[in-house]
C-alpha cells in the first residue's frame, strides 16, 4: 500500500468529517494531548462523545481499578481503561447510533517530572469497530519517550495518538504501512515503540511476532523479546530483577552444540552463591541482519527459527545491536541483577580485534569498559579444528600485546570464564555447515540436531530447499 505523510491536523479533520468513528478519549498522566488535536481540527462533534483525564490517582482507581491493585502506568491499566470506556460508550449509544462505528482511545503516560528524575514511558491503545455492530479490534503500543523536556514529550504523545487512530481506520489491512505511519510528523529520535499488539475481529490475520520484528527493522526500537511460548513481551517486564544469560547466534538450524552451549552456561551460572533458578532467564539472540534477505525480512525463515528455539525451551530476542558492548548497554538500562553473555571462540576472536572499535574515541579500551560492568561476565565456549583433536580455549587465541594485557586482567578477575564441553566429536561442526547438509540433501545432518528441531525441519520440509 502506498503511504503518504499527512499532517496531523489534516488526519484529525479527516476522521472528524469523513468517517463514522465516534468515541471516547481517556488520557492519564500526560494531559489530553490526543483529544486536543481533534478539538482543534474542527468538526469534533462528529467524532468525540467524551474526553476524560482522571489525573488524580484516586479518580483513576475509582473509574478503572476498584481493587486498587497494579501499576497506574502499565498494560493492565490501559486494558481496563479501554474496556471501561468502550463498554460505557456502546451500552449508552449503540441503540441510538446504529450506523456508527465506536472507538475508545486511551493512554496512561509518565512524562518527565519537574526534577527530571524519572523515566518517561507509557501505554496507548485503541479498541474500535471497523463496521457497525461488529466485534471490536484492539491495538496496543508501549512508548518510550526520549526527549528531555516534558512539553516536547506531550507533543509527541499527541502526534502518536492521532497517527494511531488514523492508522486503525485506514491502514488496518497493511501492518507494515500501519507501523510506518506512526512516525508521520514525528521523528523516531523522539520515541521508541518497544511493543505492539494487534488483535480482534478484523486484525486476527496479523502475526504479532512479525510485527515486532518490523519494529526493529524500522528502527522504532532496538530490541524485542519473545517468551518460551513465542509470545511478544515487554523487555522491562521480562528482565525486572532477573539474572540473564544471552547467547547470540544464527540458529538455522538449532544444533546440539547450541543446546550444549546453553546447558553448560547455565550450569556455570548456577555456581554463583546467590544464583536462583526461578529468577534466571536465558535468551537466544539474533541480530536483525540474520533474518534479512535482500533488505527484506524473510518472514517464514524468521518464524522457523523462533519455532526451533521455542521447541528447546528458549526465550528469543531480536536486536539491531551488532556490537557486543551495545548489547550489554541495552541490558544495563533495565533493573536486572546479573548478566552473562556466552560466545564461541571464533566470535571471541572478533570481539578482541581492535579494528571493530575505530568509531569509539577510546577504541577497544572504551569498548571493554562498556562491556564489563560489575554485574557482567563473559562465558567462552571451546572449539576445535576439523582433523585436529586439540581443544581451543580463550587462552589459545592470538592477540596483540596490549589486548593481551586487557584479557589477562579480565581473566584474572573472573570477568571471562571458559566453559568445558564433552562434545568433542561435534565441536568442529558449525551451524552453517549443518545448514548446508540440510539444504543439499545430505542424510547425516540429523545427528547434529535435537529431535524437536529435526521434527520441525521435516514437518515444514525445510530439508527440501536448495541453495
Amino acid at each position: 500500500m502506498q503511504h503518504y505523510i499527512i499532517p496531523a491536523n489534516r488526519k484529525a479533520l479527516i476522521i472528524n468529517i469523513d468517517t463514522s468513528l465516534y468515541g471516547s478519549f481517556a488520557e492519564i498522566g500526560g494531559g489530553q494531548e490526543v483529544a486536543r488535536h481533534f478539538f482543534q481540527a474542527g468538526g469534533a462533534s462528529g467524532t468525540i462523545a467524551k474526553t476524560i483525564s482522571a489525573y488524580d490517582k484516586r479518580f483513576s482507581d475509582s473509574f478503572y481499578n476498584n481493587n486498587k491493585q497494579g501499576r497506574h502506568v502499565s498494560e493492565g491499566r490501559l486494558i481496563k481503561m479501554l474496556d471501561y470506556e468502550y463498554k460505557e460508550l456502546t451500552s449508552l449509544l449503540s441503540t441510538d447510533l446504529e450506523e456508527t462505528t465506536f472507538f475508545a482511545l486511551a493512554n496512561t503516560m509518565e512524562v518527565l517530572n519537574y526534577s527530571k528524575t524519572n523515566k518517561s514511558h507509557g501505554w496507548m491503545g485503541v479498541k474500535y469497530q471497523l463496521t457497525p455492530n461488529s466485534e471490536p479490534n484492539l491495538v496496543i503500543i508501549h512508548i518510550k519517550l526520549l526527549e528531555n523536556d516534558a512539553l516536547m514529550q506531550q507533543t509527541t504523545i499527541g502526534l502518536l495518538g492521532v497517527n494511531l487512530l488514523y492508522a486503525c481506520k485506514f491502514y488496518y489491512d497493511s501492518p507494515n504501512t500501519f507501523l510506518k505511519s506512526l512516525t508521520d510528523n514525528v521523528s523516531v529520535d523522539r520515541f521508541r515503540i518497544t511493543i505492539m499488539r494487534m488483535s480482534g475481529h478484523d486484525l486476527d490475520y496479523v502475526d504479532n511476532k512479525l510485527l515486532a520484528v518490523q519494529l526493529v527493522k524500522n528502527k522504532m526500537t532496538r530490541s524485542i523479546m519473545f517468551d518460551k511460548q513465542g509470545n511478544v513481551q515487554q523487555p522491562s517486564d521480562m528482565l525486572y530483577k532477573k539474572n540473564v544469560l544471552a547467547f547470540r547466534g544464527s540458529f538455522m538450524p538449532v544444533t546440539y552444540i547450541a543446546k550444549d552451549i546453553l546447558n553448560k552456561s547455565m550450569a556455570l551460572f548456577a555456581l554463583d552463591e546467590d544464583y536462583e533458578h526461578d529468577n534466571t532467564l536465558s535468551f537466544c539472540e539474533l541480530t536483525i541482519n540474520n533474518i534479512l534477505s535482500k533488505g527484506e525480512i524473510d518472514e517464514q525463515d524468521f518464524l522457523n527459527r523462533v519455532d526451533m528455539l521455542v521447541s528447546i525451551g528458549q526465550n528469543v530476542m531480536i536486536s539491531d545491536l551488532p556490537e557486543y558492548y551495545k548489547l550489554v548497554e541495552f541490558f544495563s538500562q533495565f533493573k536486572m541483577n546479573k548478566l552473562r553473555i556466552v560466545m564461541g571462540i571464533p566470535t571471541f576472536e572478533r570481539v578482541l580485534n581492535k579494528k571493530y572499535y575505530k568509531e569509539l574515541r577510546g577504541g577497544i579500551l572504551e569498548a571493554v569498559g562498556k562491556m564489563f560492568p560489575s554485574n557482567m561476565k563473559l562465558y567462552i565456549y571451546p572449539t576445535r579444528k576439523a582433523g585436529n583433536p586439540d581443544i581451543i580455549t580463550s587462552d589459545d587465541i592470538d592477540m596483540d600485546d596490549d589486548v593481551r594485557m586487557l584479557f589477562d586482567y579480565l581473566k584474572e578477575n573472573r570477568y571471562i570464564l571458559d566453559i568445558k564441553s564433552e562434545m568433542i566429536n561435534q565441536l568442529h561442526v558449525s551451524t552453517r555447515e549443518v545448514n548446508k547438509m540440510i539444504t543439499s540433501g545430505k542424510k547425516n545432518w540429523e545427528k547434529f540436531v535435537p529431535m524437536s528441531v529435526c521434527k520441525i525441519i521435516k514437518d515444514k520440509k525445510l530439508n527440501t530447499i536448495t541453495e
